[in-house]
């Protein structure tokens, strides 16, 4: 495994606070949201959310979703981007919101609520994406052309 690419897709995971998630409907058809992010050592992804989105109902019925972390400060031809397949799902225990709701808040200029606040009738709650696999994107030269591809990579 090529240590520069580990070291930048930390870099990259540490520096950009959105990330892509994709998740499928129940009839199938993909979905795709932006969502503001923290993250654990093991590299597990934490966001809130409304209950009711499409996303949160996709999770509901099928925890299996894709996340893509893109570095948009580089420049041209140079991006590269964090592929994540992880198993995500809602979190109802108040120590593992809490302890989510403080990853959040170190990445967030304010409180982002107290753990109260994802819970019971509220309409927001907390979700946790386990990392299953990961992966950066690399350039290559094939026959004079130059094409993307990706390479798995172990963070944690």
């Amino acid at each position: 495994m090529n240590p520069q690419l580990v070291k930048k897709a930390k870099k990259i995971i540490e520096k950009i606070i959105y990330i892509t998630l994709a998740s499928v409907t129940p009839d199938g058809k993909p979905w795709n949201t932006i969502v503001f992010t923290g993250f654990d050592k093991k590299y597990n992804f934490y966001w809130r959310s409304y209950k009711n989105s499409v996303h949160s109902q996709n999770i509901e019925s099928n925890g299996d979703i894709f996340i893509t972390i893109c570095d948009t400060t580089s420049p041209w031809g140079e991006g590269k981007g964090v592929f994540i397949k992880a198993h995500a799902e809602e979190l109802t225990d108040k120590n593992d919101i809490s302890t989510a709701l403080a990853l959040l808040d170190k990445r967030s200029p304010r409180s982002l609520g107290s753990t109260n606040d994802f819970l019971d009738e509220s309409p927001r709650r907390v979700y946790k994406a386990v990392t299953e696999k990961m992966w950066i994107n690399d350039a290559e030269e094939i026959d004079g052309n130059f094409v993307d591809k990706r390479i798995e990579i172990h963070l944690a």
